[in-house]
């Protein structure tokens, strides 16, 4: 069966359209029993039945997805999609944990999200291949406003990190330090400064005081409740 947080919204999207399942197998190609135990969670979706999904109720195919949906009055309700794409969708499933781990891996995500007490939840993130790739859950209002409580911050340790970017980080010489931060880097310093600019900047001196970057900040899903 499907966790909760990659289940499908196939259900309440047919009773909004007013649809059977009947006529969306006609929209989309697929079998009537698939979609059924798609619409019930008891089979994964695959990424083509996700983009056939996405077209036939002309959604973005990230709305599909029962948890995590960002909500707006924003919504333009004559957007229509294409009835083909070139677009290829890849769709991955990212871990979520309370803590940023020292050595992103697949296993040591695992690890770390059973121990901070978030087994079995993920968020899906489209397009990016990183298998070292985590969602860090803010657990606190430090951040704030730019982070707040509840929000899922997507960190890729493979993208690249720049001056002003916001990152997954580890510091100090005696005892380590792991938080999320803005990064400058200059000819003989890197200085790190809260998200929010509410504390005093650190200057670490290059080649002298420990530092390394774990990932970049890449997404965030806010927190709108």
């Amino acid at each position: 069966m499907s966790s909760p947080s990659t289940q499908l919204r196939v259900k309440e999207l047919l009773r909004e359209k007013g649809w059977t399942t009947k006529v969306l197998a006609e929209k989309t190609g697929m079998s009537e029993s698939y979609l059924t135990h798609i619409k019930n969670g008891t089979r994964r979706w695959n990424e083509d039945s996700l983009r056939k999904l996405a077209l036939a109720f002309e959604i973005n195919p990230i709305d599909l997805f029962a948890e995590r949906r960002q909500r707006t009055d924003d919504i333009d309700s004559n957007v229509s999609m294409p009835n083909k794409s070139d677009v290829d969708l890849a769709v991955q499933v990212v871990p979520v944990m309370g803590e940023i781990p020292s050595n992103p891996s697949p296993y040591n995500n695992q690890l770390t999200q059973i121990t901070t007490g978030y087994k079995d939840r993920f968020v899906p993130i489209l397009n990016n291949d990183d298998g070292a790739m985590f969602a860090l859950c803010v657990e606190s209002s430090s951040m704030a406003p730019e982070f707040i409580k509840g929000d899922l911050l997507i960190v890729s340790p493979e993208v690249r990190t720049k001056s002003g970017d916001i990152a997954a980080v580890e510091y100090g010489n005696e005892t380590a330090i792991k938080a999320i931060m803005q990064i400058t880097h200059t000819e003989d310093f890197i200085v790190l400064e809260s998200v929010n600019h509410k504390q005093k900047p650190i200057a670490l001196v290059r080649g002298k005081d420990h530092f390394r970057i774990i990932g970049r900040v890449i997404q965030r899903y806010q927190n709108f409740s």
